[in-house]
């Protein structure tokens, strides 16, 4: 069997995952994937998926079962957001990054930050922003 390019394996699971509204165990995504693999191949690159925050799991017997944390739509803002939360928690010093980042906004970009914190109208409008 040929070998998957990088980063397959990753979005086959993630189509898998977007077709169910339940989550699913290792063994079960495993069978839904095209071709053989082994069961710690499949298991290692959940718990890969669940450390980017691409996963969310529960436990479900003696391991886990997995499902998207976001709306496939989504994936990209909340693995954005969540990359951000983690270099805010690393370098320590948040106002600090905060200004600088809000400093480096264009115009549209802080627009919509101040709609979405409610600083244009006192009301955030509750919308996600593309």
């Amino acid at each position: 069997m040929a070998r998957r390019l990088r980063g397959t394996l990753e979005q086959e699971i993630v189509d898998i995952l977007a077709d169910t509204n339940e989550p699913l165990t290792v063994a079960r995504v495993n069978e839904l994937l095209p071709g053989a693999l082994a069961h710690t191949t499949v298991m290692t690159t959940l718990a890969r998926m669940h450390d980017k925050g691409i996963v969310d799991r529960t436990p479900s017997g003696r391991g886990y079962a997995y499902r998207l944390a976001a709306p496939i739509e989504t994936l990209p803002a909340a693995r954005a957001a969540r990359d951000m939360h983690r270099l805010l928690d690393k370098y320590g010093r948040r106002a600090d990054v905060l200004a600088r980042f809000v400093d480096e906004l264009t115009p549209d970009d802080e627009q919509t930050l101040l709609r979405l914190l409610g600083g244009a109208d006192g009301e955030p409008d509750g919308r996600s922003e593309p």
